[in-house]
């Protein structure tokens, strides 16, 4: 899911649901809780109005990030003076549910100043701006969004390159704050290889907005696409001569960074014990797939038992570019909501899901498959989109290109992970529900949105055909691979050719995808691997526990429902609600 991608830097973020109350059953608590948001919803977007825009507040579609003189002490600083106005509110209110969403933003505004203070002291300020000017553009350049907003891209273009009266480019900008962070001479550099890969994609960034002009027919662009194909080749020359001689060769992050970063994601417990648990889970996954191999090899008429072989028979029968929508819409998605419906799994949302292929200059930002968001504030009928990559550029900006995906028995799975009733479905449920703001967009981590959609996984499984169950054994692997390799990494208890031999040779996945997720660990999102396995553990305990409460009460629709309907709360406070709500009334039903 592409949005965690950005989670060290964002505090606005997709979330839905309620913990202590079913969502949207209760308008008053819910406007008073949107209005005491507001004053945070403005600090955020005006540091960041390229994210305000995204989730549909209205009135920042041309403006662009502020990274101006002394931007993070200005940020510290008005989130403090937010955080001060949350907490006097807080002081004064009554009401539980409010008092907990008060409680959220304050947490939520800590987090964000203790991440911008860390960063500040350890780690000189880069920026991929090449990269940051494609986001910014291609969240307004898209199929769902009105024409008015598509209008816009060309006013926010010219603002990136400092084209507008009274502003400066972006890019100058970005150099001016790398040059700043020089000057104590304490802190680190980047990772050479995340320099390397942003200068191999630069190109590629550029093609591709001229590609999303050049669609959606923005009129008069092309001095400003010329200013822009300038200023990327100056700031890729800067780039080499500049930041590159100062960035790191040993991936490792500072201690506290690592640990930051863990506790960012909804990781709250002991790195080593994240590892005794993925290690456990690795076994006893590889097993069972080791007991299901010779029955799909005896479907297919492999000559082959282990489960190794057997995958890679499954992916030599690849599908043509042209046949992977067609395979995933018209064969997949209808089979697997069928089975939603008719085993009780969970509500289906009114909505149809889209599914679509990524452009190169996406697949360059994002190589994994992930879900894009729909807005969440003043939404008109847009919907997420599950969108699946199919390569991972290298070094040199070619792209490799995975084949994890585009064979029939992998759509199984991956579907029900980025489609229904994972991640979709959740944010289907936020839109056509509704919620708190603070709920929707400031109590998100990645344990809870990872872990919803990896047990997503698991519900499926049973009603998917042996060759799908195998791979979706397979993902759950590589989850728990994740969840051993990246503490271990970045622990310095492992080396990057051991993650790579166990990922190429006992989780089975292509070499492009290995070096995406070594990629990962090393430095796209350290830390962030972990958090599949955990929310998945915390989601199942919950279950084990509810279900051993209820006894013959148990309702897995029910109890599903109701996890949806608290959105994508914390394990904790998702606790909480099914311990307090969920099982008292299940008991009081007759």
């Amino acid at each position: 899911m592409r949005a965690i991608t950005l989670m060290g830097l964002l505090l606005i973020a997709p979330l839905c649901g309620a913990a202590g109350q079913q969502a949207g059953t209760d308008n008053d608590w819910v406007a008073r809780s949107d209005r005491d948001a507001q004053a945070l919803l403005q600090v955020q977007a005006s540091f960041e109005p390229e994210s305000a825009s995204s989730i549909g507040l209205p009135g920042y579609d041309e403006q662009v990030a502020d990274i101006g003189p002394r931007y993070g002490e200005r940020t510290r600083a008005a989130y403090a003076r937010v955080r001060s106005q949350l907490q006097a509110e807080l002081a004064k209110e009554t009401d539980p549910n409010v008092r907990q969403d008060l409680q959220i933003m304050i947490d939520a505004v800590g987090r964000k100043i203790a991440g911008s203070e860390l960063g500040e002291r350890l780690l000189l300020d880069w920026t991929d701006a090449p990269s940051q000017v494609f986001d910014g553009e291609q969240s307004l350049l898209q199929e769902q969004a009105s024409a008015d907003k598509r209008a816009h891209a060309l006013a926010r273009l010219r603002r990136y390159l400092g084209l507008v009266p009274g502003t400066t480019s972006f890019f100058k900008q970005a150099k001016a704050r790398f040059a700043d962070s020089l000057a104590d001479g304490r802190r680190i550099g980047p990772y050479k290889a995340e320099v390397e890969h942003a200068l191999a994609n630069a190109a590629t960034y550029q093609a591709g907005i001229r590609k999303l002009f050049g669609d959606f027919k923005i009129a008069g662009a092309d001095a400003a696409l010329a200013e822009l194909d300038r200023q990327v080749g100056d700031y890729v020359a800067w780039e080499r001569a500049s930041v590159l001689p100062k960035a790191r060769t040993d991936f490792r992050q500072p201690p506290e960074l690592y640990a930051y970063a863990l506790k960012q994601v909804g990781i709250d417990i002991d790195p080593q014990a994240l590892i005794q648990r993925a290690q456990l889970e690795f076994m006893e996954t590889r097993a069972a797939m080791q007991q299901l191999a010779p029955i799909v090899a005896k479907e297919h008429g492999f000559d082959a038992t282990d489960y190794r072989d057997v995958i890679r028979a499954l992916k030599k029968e690849q599908l043509g570019r042209d046949q992977v929508e067609h395979w995933y819409r018209d064969t997949v998605i209808p089979a697997i909501e069928k089975a939603i419906a008719e085993h009780r799994i969970v509500s289906l949302p009114q909505r149809a899901m889209i599914m679509r292929i990524a452009s190169d200059a996406e697949t360059a930002a994002q190589p994994a498959p992930y879900m894009q968001p729909p807005p969440l504030i003043d939404n008109h009928g847009e919907r997420g989109q599950f969108v699946l990559t199919t390569g991972n550029p290298d070094a040199g900006g070619k792209t490799e290109s995975f084949d994890d995906f585009t064979y029939k028995a992998g759509a199984w799975t991956l579907t029900a992970h980025e489609g229904r009733p994972g991640h979709e479905l959740q944010f289907s449920a936020m839109v056509e529900r509704g919620v708190s703001q603070a709920r929707s967009l400031f109590a998100f981590n990645s344990v809870n949105v990872e872990g919803w959609a990896l047990y997503s996984e698991m519900e499926m499984l049973p009603y998917e055909p042996h060759d799908g169950q195998l791979i979706a054994l397979q993902l759950r692997l590589l989850r728990a691979a994740r969840a051993m390799l990246d503490p271990m990494l970045n622990l310095g208890l492992a080396d990057r050719d051991t993650a790579w031999r166990v990922l190429t040779e006992d989780v089975v996945i292509s070499k492009p995808f290995a070096q995406e997720e070594v990629d990962r660990y090393m430095f796209r999102m350290p830390g962030q691997a972990g958090s599949y396995l955990y929310g998945y553990n915390r989601i199942m305990q919950l279950r084990a526990e509810t279900e051993i409460a209820l006894g013959s009460k148990f309702d897995r629709f029910a109890f599903n429902n109701f996890l949806v309907d608290q959105g994508l709360l914390p394990p904790d406070l998702l606790a909480k609600a099914v311990r307090e709500q969920f099982v008292p009334a299940q008991k009081a039903k007759q």
